[in-house]
């Protein structure tokens, strides 16, 4: 696309303009605020920071192709499907604008129109936290495999709180694979700030063999506990679900656009699931979690959801073929035994993952697809907030592919098969979701989840 094409016209917010009147502070800045800064500012996981013309100027070309293709912003929803409110897909104005000011020199303008700046969060937030939990500090190692590591600290909280959001804040981002957190109810058997992790033998690859019998591993702070009895301790620590999660793309459950909360009882522990990647380098990670906190009783309770295949996680069937660029998991299955608001989605698989799809039958028969992510990319695990009203008696069955052949750029070895497993070169498929329902209906009960996971807490 030429220089001397936008030099004829440009176009921002449905107005035209001439190429050479485009400037950074007046046509490039707002833009760049509704769909960058979030992410390109300091302390966040963009490389670089948007904050500025000095800080953005260099990256100019670079920015005119990562929008020109939509690889930036990240949003892999097809827009064919569902309805998302928080759609960050570039609109084609704003992306021919900021083509026409690289194109026209990427001038910087008159300080003057610039709009005012966003009043960030301090600290590296996304949202302002009524009240922070300092996590575990972490050393991670140079190499090696890490398992996921369990950590229990206490919540602080000495009366019933009703949560409207949450967001972990890693600080070690490069090295951070996911972390998410859980509550349990206080146990004075569980000691604060003791890992609790299960060792798996694995083969030279890295991938987990079956489980030897009898094998005893010392657990930090429990010696002499056989691995069997690490597993239930670990187990214990994890029940079955999160409250929220950190990963690339997604750190952030917030549900007071749904007039929603969730319960966080008095004295309640919470749970740090962390998993981290080496890369060579050691690294040191301090997370925390911030909530902010409902000032008046909600009106409604939010639910969050993990779901596994419905044959769980058996390596006899959830097996994917070497060099198969098209293997079908078997489905996530889940049925709703009561009304309830469906509100966010969040696909989630591995370095092979390919697409997913969330499909809702309704009791009449009729079918929906809610959610159908064509091209998933595990570098940006997007969530995906929607509104759609779910009766009793409806079933969502979430299918998804994988390729394992040489033709995915990010597969480690196409060569052999691949197993449901934690770390990055096995595979998963987990459907996350969340629900609104009414304060009156059981949560424990308006969902059954098959195959595996479930409830991430009430």
């Amino acid at each position: 696309m030429t220089s001397i094409f936008w030099a004829a016209v440009g176009m921002f917010a449905g107005t035209v303009f001439a190429a050479d009147s485009i400037t950074f502070h007046k046509n490039v800045e707002p833009i760049l605020q509704k769909n960058c800064q979030s992410c390109h500012r300091p302390g966040q996981i963009a490389p670089m920071s948007f904050l500025t013309y000095q800080g953005t100027r260099p990256w100019a070309k670079a920015m005119k192709t990562a929008v020109a293709s939509r690889k930036m912003p990240p949003w892999f929803a097809d827009p064919k499907y569902g309805h998302f409110s928080n759609d960050h897909a570039m609109q084609q104005g704003d992306i021919d604008t900021i083509v026409a000011w690289v194109d026209s020199g990427a001038r910087e303008g008159d300080a003057k129109d610039a709009p005012p700046p966003i009043a960030w969060p301090a600290d590296g937030w996304l949202i302002q936290p009524d009240y922070i939990v300092k996590g575990p500090t972490y050393d991670v190692p140079a190499k090696g495999v890490l398992e996921w590591t369990n950590v229990v600290v206490p919540s602080g909280l000495t009366q019933d709180t009703w949560i409207t959001s949450l967001e972990i804040k890693p600080s070690a981002l490069a090295v951070t694979h996911h972390i998410c957190v859980s509550f349990i109810a206080h146990n004075p058997e569980v000691k604060y700030g003791v890992p609790v992790w299960v060792d798996k033998q694995r083969d030279e690859t890295g991938s987990a063999l079956p489980r030897a019998q009898g094998v005893k591993n010392e657990l930090p702070g429990v010696p002499g506990v056989a691995k069997d009895e690490r597993e239930l301790i670990g187990a214990r620590l994890n029940p079955g679900g999160s409250e929220g999660c950190y990963v690339p793309g997604q750190q952030v459950t917030d549900y007071r656009a749904f007039h929603a909360a969730k319960l966080v009882p008095a004295n309640t522990d919470i749970v740090f699931q962390m998993h981290y990647t080496t890369t060579g380098t050691p690294m040191t990670d301090k997370p925390e979690v911030g909530f902010t906190i409902a000032k008046e009783p909600p009106q409604r309770r939010y639910i969050s959801y993990n779901s596994q295949p419905s044959v769980g996680t058996d390596s006899a069937v959830f097996k994917i073929p070497a060099n198969d660029g098209n293997w079908q998991s078997p489905p996530s299955e889940i049925f709703f035994n009561e009304d309830v608001q469906l509100v966010w989605m969040m696909p989630h698989m591995h370095m092979r993952g390919k697409d997913m799809t969330y499909n809702l039958e309704y009791p009449t028969g009729e079918k929906q697809i809610v959610l159908k992510v064509p091209h998933y990319d595990f570098n940006w695990q997007l969530g995906y907030y929607t509104d759609v009203k779910v009766p009793k008696g409806s079933k969502m069955t979430v299918d998804a592919h994988f390729d394992n052949s040489p033709n995915n750029k990010f597969n480690p070895d196409p060569n052999r098969p691949v197993f449901y497993g934690d770390q990055t070169w096995e595979e998963m498929m987990a459907p996350f979701f969340g629900i609104v329902v009414d304060m009156k209906q059981d949560p424990e009960k308006v969902v059954t989840v098959k195959g595996g996971r479930g409830r991430g807490g009430a």
